[in-house]
């Protein structure tokens, strides 16, 4: 792999960074990309900086995610699940047609040293890449500090379901995790229950309303109900998606409260396909060959559910398990 560092910019006092033909450059505003074409041709992108780390902060934490995690509609990752590619253009129709994009294959290893270096360099204190915009400080300007905690958040892993006696406690405000701002009217009730005796280590339910209430991070699924390859995965939404996810296989969302507007795309082409409005009750289902990014104007509850089967990518892509969630 050819990975380089230079010193930090004497200037701003970023370092800049190259992974194989891209080399990234920030400024007090900006992330700028760089590559060159299959012809030797010289091309630049430029992101806002604070957009750009909320993607590669997502990137980082979800392990490349299923399928393509888009930065926007140049600049992206695509998941093998053992080598991850870096792309820009390359699902962008336009940069197709001019033969101006690029697309290289890295080791999974690699590419994640270098976006955790490259977050880790990039991330000023005060500023969190995985909070809504009204909830952190600002990502622009010259180099000050780091955010070490924020950006390296561990998840918090439960053994048995959440409430349970030696798992987490289903109340967080010890663990610093109090309701947020925008679900201060979630009842936190707690289910009641009337086990048969015997049973009352075995038979549990918890409010996931008051559990979500309390998530710290936003546009982070996380898993809650796991059987076998069926994925349960809620999570809060605030602001914008920083990514336009593409997927490898169908996802299901169930709005659980509030409201999200998604935009979606050919993930191939980046062909305007669909406008979902989802409220509270919606369900809707996201093809294998789209892809997509929310809106979601104050902070809702969103529950995405996942087939996690490794194999269900390659069945796709062999035309033996269909695109659609269904056929009529």
């Amino acid at each position: 792999m050819n990975t380089t560092h230079t010193l930090p910019d004497t200037t701003t006092g970023y370092t800049h960074f190259n992974l194989g033909s891209f080399g990234f450059r920030r400024d007090e505003y900006f992330a700028h990309i760089t590559w060159s074409t299959r012809s030797g041709q010289p091309m630049s992108h430029t992101m806002d900086v604070r957009a750009f780390l909320a993607a590669l902060m997502r990137d980082v934490a979800w392990g490349f995610f299923y399928g393509g995690v888009n930065f926007d509609d140049v600049l992206g990752t695509v998941n093998h699940y053992q080598s991850v590619d870096l792309q820009a253009g390359a699902f962008n129709a336009s940069f197709k047609k001019a033969g101006v994009d690029l697309l290289e294959n890295f080791s999974t290893a690699d590419i994640k040293q270098v976006f955790e270096e490259m977050l880790d360099d990039w991330t000023n204190t005060g500023f969190d890449p995985f909070a809504a915009p009204q909830e952190t400080g600002l990502a622009y300007g010259k180099k000050q500090g780091h955010n070490r905690p924020a950006i390296t958040r561990a998840r918090e892993l439960a053994s048995r379901c959440v409430g349970l006696a030696g798992d987490l406690p289903l109340r967080t405000d010890e663990r610093g995790a109090p309701v947020n701002r925008q679900f201060a009217d979630v009842p936190q009730d707690v289910p009641e229950l009337h086990p048969e005796p015997g049973f009352e280590q075995e038979v549990h339910a918890f409010n996931l309303f008051a559990f979500l209430s309390r998530s710290q991070v936003t546009w982070n699924p996380s898993f809650t109900s796991v059987v076998k390859y069926s994925y349960m995965c809620p999570t809060t939404e605030e602001h914008i998606l920083p990514i336009l996810h593409s997927n490898d296989r169908v996802e299901w969302f169930f709005q659980m409260s509030d409201s999200i507007d998604w935009n979606c795309t050919h993930k191939n082409t980046g062909e305007p396909l669909a406008r979902v409005l989802m409220r509270a009750g919606d369900m809707a289902a996201m093809p294998a060959y789209c892809r997509h990014q929310g809106f979601s104007p104050k902070r809702s509850m969103l529950l995405v559910w996942e087939n996690g089967s490794p194999k269900l990518v390659y069945e796709i892509a062999n035309g033996e398990t269909p695109e659609v969630p269904v056929q009529f």
